[in-house]
């Protein structure tokens, strides 16, 4: 059975002939008016499944014409009846996705997210994708480095030395000069106030306990984590963008193992001589600063020095050292792993490597602070 529409003045027309809709002609508001129930009325009681919907003798269309047809398909779909365009040309095909609307429905203008809610947002981006990754890091960082001490096979002859080359002995210059520094400001700052009170003597207590305890350690983890701290997230991070890391992996060797447990040992043998020699240099500091400022010679100095000193400060300093060249290598490691594609990649890891390393000392400072005092 075939059932048409009537001619109209713009020669368009639609017919209906079993599983088929023709349409032909100007296919506009004029005359599409009853198109949708004479459809819906004749496949009524149709048994068909999937209906073509045939534009090859379409000549144009607006945007009535074409909701017209969105509409009816989307009818059909409701009766469980498929079906599907076919024969239009490229300019009616462009139209209709111009001209069909959507079953999107619009959504009220969200509220701008207080300061709260983005704190909060961003707290749990950083958990989620740093912290975690950092332990899981860390993890495997030690689980190697405790392995590769009883497993020898895979290790690199003179790794270890070279690293410890790198991250401890080219720091000597920097370290001791900067802790020379430290240790003449430090008595410098503290000589005016001990003058005022007579209590001139005490700043060698003052001196010896700041450098031995706290400034020693503390200035010699900044310095290595600006120094060698970048230096091995620059390292590491070229490594992975230039695939020398899958290199690594395709050959068998863990990347862990080889590329950054050596740089851990190196700074455990060096961390702790660097932080001895910090010290050293930060006393004479203090030394040269009481010498000039508060009339105590050298040797007044270090007979109150040895009063001055217990066990308790020195141990305290020496395991700070290990903790912050610990945290200094991981921290590195870990961000040049976690390495961009790109250069920029790099230098922003190098960045981010070099500020989670000097903050994560601090508050290992603080915990420590806490533990030991």
């Amino acid at each position: 059975m075939r059932v048409a529409s009537p001619q109209t003045s713009q020669d368009s027309k639609f017919s209906f002939d079993d599983n088929t809709i023709t349409i032909s002609g100007y296919f506009t508001i004029r005359n599409c008016g009853s198109f949708v129930p004479d459809a819906l009325a004749y496949f009524h009681n149709k048994a068909a499944e999937n209906i073509r919907i045939d534009l090859s003798k379409l000549q144009q269309i607006d945007s009535a014409g074409s909701t017209s047809i969105y509409y009816l398909q989307r009818e059909l779909t409701k009766k469980g009846i498929n079906s599907h365009l076919s024969g239009a040309s490229a300019e009616i095909e462009a139209k209709m996705k111009l001209l069909t609307i959507s079953d999107e429905v619009p959504t009220e203008a969200k509220e701008k997210p207080s300061f709260f809610f983005r704190a909060g947002e961003n707290t749990h981006a950083l958990v989620s994708n740093y912290i975690k990754k950092f332990i899981s890091f860390a993890s495997e960082l030690f689980y190697w480095t405790i392995a590769d001490i009883f497993k020898t096979k895979q290790r690199r002859r003179g790794a270890v030395a070279n690293q410890a080359l790198i991250i401890g002995v080219n720091a000597v210059p920097i370290v001791t000069v900067m802790a020379f520094i430290i240790g003449l400001v430090l008595a410098l700052q503290s000589a005016s106030q001990l003058r005022n009170f007579g209590a001139n003597i005490f700043i060698v207590d003052l001196t010896v306990i700041a450098m031995l305890a706290e400034m020693g350690p503390l200035i010699t983890a900044v310095i290595v984590a600006g120094r060698s701290g970048s230096a091995i997230a620059a390292e590491i991070a070229t490594m992975k963008v230039t695939n020398e890391l899958d290199a690594l992996q395709t050959m068998g060797f863990n990347p862990i193992r080889f590329v950054v447990v050596p740089k851990i040992y190196g700074s455990l043998i060096t961390m702790p001589f660097l932080t001895t020699l910090a010290n050293v240099f930060g006393i004479i500091g203090g030394i040269v600063a009481a010498y000039l400022y508060l009339d105590i010679s050298p040797e007044i100095f270090f007979h109150r020095m040895s009063g001055a000193i217990y066990q308790k400060d020195i141990l305290t300093g020496l395991v700070k050292s290990f903790v912050y060249g610990s945290i200094v290598v991981v921290t590195g490691s870990f961000f040049g792993f976690q390495v961009d594609k790109g250069a920029e990649g790099v230098g922003k890891s190098t960045t981010q490597s070099v500020v989670a390393a000097i903050a994560l000392v601090i508050v290992a400072d603080l915990v420590l602070g806490l533990i030991f005092y």
